[in-house]
Parts: structure tokens; sequence; C-alpha cells
């Protein structure tokens, strides 16, 4: 007993500061994923629960017919978003990094400038983008049209082909600022030194960026690689404000988060039953699998790309 108190006497700040968090974290994180666990493994009946039921949830999900062919329709389109979204945003996001970085006049009132969509709500860029795409009377499609490319102007929302591009092009616009902090930060804190040593072995701008500032930035590279995929394995609110929760047209944006919505909450467009909560549960803990797993990939990686100096 007096063990306890004594540990307790030196650690107590410890528990003190941590316990709030450990609370939260339990109440709003480990809580949920453990019940969505035991919910999956359960036959349901609307909102009632029923008998244990194993793996049949995940049988359904993964190889009944539809569910099977819109759960790996709407991997496929998370997929796609996560490759564009990274390419998009490591490229320009990089190279505005390398500009800002050079901090010529006005650089701060640029770095605000791509910094500001990512300090907006997603629900709000969604409401806003919808505003201005809209081909009828939307900025965007009166611009195109004042410059003589009326061919351009279409229901970019509204058809298949260009749905989920856009939507993607949309996420990648609200996201840009993120990267551009991040390899801003990486590049200025890369030492003058190698950059100086390269110039006496006679390397120029793009040979210094290529062999001194890519290679030291990997590590950036792979964290934001990491962090892309779960922020994209979890999207909802854009496509939920900018396509509705169907995915329209014919799910042709539809996304793991917004697949798992329509299963717990009914699909409007099928007339869908409504409170399938173990086959949603099922959908929720395969997500959890694949970013996790690709998570942990990642930093092992990451960790073998780190650089010291």
């Amino acid at each position: 007993m007096s063990g306890a108190r004594g540990w307790f006497r030196r650690n107590g700040h410890l528990v003190v500061f941590l316990l709030p968090g450990l609370v939260l974290y339990g109440l709003f994180m480990a809580y949920p994923l453990l019940t969505s666990l035991s919910y999956s493994l359960s036959d349901w009946h609307g909102l009632v629960r029923g008998a244990f039921s194993g793996l049949a949830n995940f049988v359904k999900v993964l190889g009944q017919w539809p569910y099977n062919a819109r759960f790996w329709g709407a991997l496929s389109h998370n997929a796609l978003f996560f490759a564009l979204t990274l390419a998009i945003q490591s490229s320009l996001g990089l190279f505005l990094a390398a500009l800002l970085s050079r901090k010529w006049r006005g650089f701060a009132f640029f770095q605000a400038v791509y910094f500001l969509p990512y300090t907006m709500s997603m629900v709000v860029v969604g409401f806003l983008w919808l505003l201005l795409l809209n081909p009828t009377w939307g900025p965007v499609a009166h611009g195109l049209r004042l410059v003589g490319l009326d061919a351009w102007v279409q229901p970019w929302l509204g058809q298949r082909s260009t749905a989920l591009i856009t939507v993607i092009l949309v996420n990648a616009w609200h996201w840009l600022g993120f990267p551009v902090l991040v390899f801003m930060a990486a590049i200025q804190g890369i030492p003058r030194e190698f950059y100086e040593a390269g110039l006496v072995d006679g390397a120029n701008e793009w040979q210094g960026f290529r062999h001194i500032t890519f290679p030291l930035l990997l590590p950036s590279l792979a964290m934001m690689s990491i962090l892309t995929f779960i922020w994209d394995f979890n999207a909802f609110e854009l496509v939920f404000v900018m396509q509705g929760a169907s995915g329209a047209p014919n799910y042709a944006t539809d996304l793991l988060a917004t697949f798992f919505y329509r299963t717990a909450f009914g699909d409007p467009t099928t007339g869908g039953e409504p409170g399938q909560i173990g086959l949603a549960s099922a959908i929720g803990v395969l997500m959890l699998i694949i970013i996790g797993a690709a998570s942990a990939f990642g930093v092992r990686f990451s960790q073998r790309t780190q650089t010291e100096y």
C-alpha cells in the first residue's frame, strides 16, 4: 500500500494531466470502435439487435450483390480519390513551397492565400463550389462563356464522367495549403551549408533541388502520403454536400464513408431498407482495417527514409 502511495506521490501529476485525454479518447474513440466491432458480429432487425451472427455481415458486404458491387466500387473511388489528391497536392504543393521558401517580396501574402482554404469548413467549401460550378448561372460557367469556351460549360457534377474528378479537384484545392506549409517548414530546416557545398561543386538550382532538397524532403512526403490516405479514406462531408448521400449520378462519387451512411440510414435513390446497422458496422470495420494496415505500412516506410544531418 505504501508503495502505491509513493508511486502516486511521484507520478500523480502525470495521472491528473493524462486522465482527461484518456477519458475523452475512451468515450469518443475506443468505445465506438469496440461497439462497432460488436455490432458487426450481430444480426439486426431494423434498430433492434438480434443474435450473434459471426462474420455473416462481412460475407454479405464482400460477396453478396448489390453490396459487394457497391463496396468494391466505392473502394476503387477512394483509391482514385487518394491517388489524384496526393499527386496534385504533392507536386503543386512542393512547387509552391519551393517558390515561397525564397522569401520574395509579398511571399507572406501568397502563403496566407494558399493556406486560407484549408481553414474553411468542408461543408462551406462544398456549398461554395456547388454555387461556383452551377452550369446555368455559376461564375465558372459565366467566365468560360465570356472567353469563348462555351463547349467547356457542362454539368460537371451532374454527369458520371466528370462528377468524381470534379469533387477530387475541389478536395485538392481545399487541402493544398497544408502540404505547402509542411514542405516550406521542411525546406527551411535544411542547413544552408548543403546548398553552399553544391554551388562550390558547380550544381545549378535544378541539381540542388534534385540532389539536396528532394531527398531530404522524403520523410515529409511520406508523412503527407500517410495523412492524405487517412483523410481521403475517411472523406464524407464534401461528397455528401456536393453529391448527396446517394453519390448521384449512379453512385459515380460513392466513397466508403457515403456507402456506410447509405447502408445505415437507407438509400433514397433505391428505397433501400434503413437501419442496417450490422452491415454498416461491418463496412466501418473494413474501413478501419484498410486505413490501419496502410498507415502501419506507411509509418514503417517513412522510418526507413529518416535522414539525420
